[in-house]
C-alpha cells in the first residue's frame, strides 16, 4: 500500500509539473480564435484588429476562425466542447448573455462552460433608415412608427444578432410593435437597407458610421449617455425622446471550461497589451468605440458582465416572445 501509495504521489507530482511548465511556456503554437459570425461583420472586424495585437505580444499567430449560425451559439458551442488548453478561444459579443433566454436548448451552459479572459469593447448601437425615409429626426420617427405600425419593416441580422436585440429595445422602449424583417447575417441586411427594400434597422457603429457619413443612409439617434465624436451630428437617444433606451454591444474574450488559470491570466495580460495598441485604439475609434479599460479586461469584470447582462435582457425577450428553437 505504501508503494502504491508513493507511486501515485509521483505521478501526481509529474502531471503537476507538466502542466505547471506548459502553463509556463504557453503559447507554443498558433491560437485559433472562433467568431460566431461571419466574416466582415461588426464582431469580426473586432475580433481581426485585437488578435494582430495580440499575436504580437504573445510571439504566436492567432488565426479567426468564422463559425457563423443559430444567433452565435454554433460557434460558442465549438468552443464550450474543444480542448481546454488555450489554442482554442471565443470571442462573443451581447448575444451570449442573450442567447440564455433566446434559445430553450443551448449545447453549453452559458455562465458554466467557459472560463473569462475579458472585456474587449462596448460598442454604440445607431438607429438608422434608408436614406429616402420620411421621418426627419428620431421623435418623428417614433410618432410614424406608431401610426404604421403594420407597414414600418426593421431589419436584423438573424436571431440573437446585435441588430436583433437592439430591435426588440426600441420596439419596447416605444411599446409598438413592428415588422420585423430578420436576414442571415449583416451584410445582406444592409444591403437591403441601402436598397430601400426595408424602412429602419437598429446595428452596431462598426456597421453604421460610414455610410451615414456618407448620407447612403438615414441616422436618427446613438443610443449612448453622450454624443460620439465620430458622429457629433447625431443625437442621443434621450435627446431625442427616448431616455430608457442605453444600450452597447460588449465583446468578450473566452476559453473552454477547466483552462488552466495560468494561461488564463497570460491571455488577459495580453488581451490588455492588445488594448492599449495604438493601431487597436486608432482603428476603433474610427468605428465610432473605445478599447475597454485594463480594469474591465478581466475574467471578474467579464464574468460580472455577463451575469448582469443576461439578468438585464431576460424579461426584454420574454415579453416580445421572441424565441428560436
Amino acid at each position: 500500500m505504501k508503494k502504491l501509495l508513493a507511486t501515485l504521489a509521483v505521478a501526481a507530482s509529474f502531471t503537476l509539473a507538466a502542466h505547471s511548465a506548459g502553463a509556463q511556456t504557453y503559447p507554443e503554437r498558433t491560437i485559433t480564435v472562433v467568431v460566431p459570425f461571419a466574416a466582415g461583420g461588426p464582431t469580426d472586424t473586432v475580433t481581426r484588429l485585437v488578435a494582430e495585437a495580440m499575436s504580437k505580444d504573445l510571439g504566436q499567430q492567432i488565426v479567426v476562425e468564422n463559425v457563423g449560425g443559430a444567433g452565435g451559439t454554433l460557434g460558442a458551442g465549438r468552443v464550450a466542447s474543444a480542448d481546454p488548453d488555450g489554442y482554442t478561444l471565443l470571442l462573443h459579443h451581447i448575444g451570449m448573455s442573450t442567447s440564455a433566454t433566446l434559445y430553450r436548448k443551448l449545447a453549453y451552459d452559458t455562465l458554466n462552460s467557459f472560463e473569462y479572459v475579458g472585456l474587449v469593447t462596448e460598442v454604440p448601437m445607431t438607429i438608422v433608415a434608408r436614406k429616402d425615409f420620411e421621418p426627419a429626426d428620431l421623435k418623428g420617427l417614433i410618432e410614424y412608427a406608431k401610426e404604421n405600425k403594420d407597414a414600418v419593416t426593421v431589419a436584423n441580422a438573424g436571431i440573437g444578432a446585435a441588430s436583433h436585440l437592439c430591435g426588440m429595445l426600441f420596439m419596447s422602449a416605444i411599446d409598438t410593435p413592428l415588422v420585423t424583417v430578420p436576414y442571415k447575417g449583416t451584410g445582406p441586411a444592409m444591403t437591403d437597407l441601402l436598397g430601400g427594400q426595408v424602412d429602419i434597422m437598429c446595428d452596431q457603429t462598426t456597421n453604421t458610421t460610414k455610410q451615414i457619413l456618407g448620407g447612403t443612409i438615414k441616422g436618427y439617434a446613438v443610443t449612448t449617455p453622450k454624443r460620439l465624436d465620430v458622429l457629433p451630428d447625431l443625437p442621443t437617444t434621450e435627446e431625442g425622446g427616448l431616455p430608457g433606451m442605453q444600450v452597447s454591444v460588449w465583446h468578450g474574450l473566452y476559453a473552454p471550461k477547466g483552462t488552466p488559470a495560468e494561461v488564463s491570466e497570460r491571455l488577459s495580460k495580453s488581451l490588455q497589451v492588445a488594448l492599449k495598441d495604438p493601431n487597436v485604439v486608432a482603428r476603433f475609434a474610427e468605428l465610432g468605440t473605445t478599447p475597454s479599460p485594463e480594469a474591465d479586461a478581466t475574467p471578474a469584470a467579464l464574468k460580472a458582465k455577463l451575469e448582469s447582462e443576461i439578468a438585464r435582457w431576460k424579461p426584454i425577450i420574454e415579453a416580445a416572445g421572441q424565441y428560436a428553437d
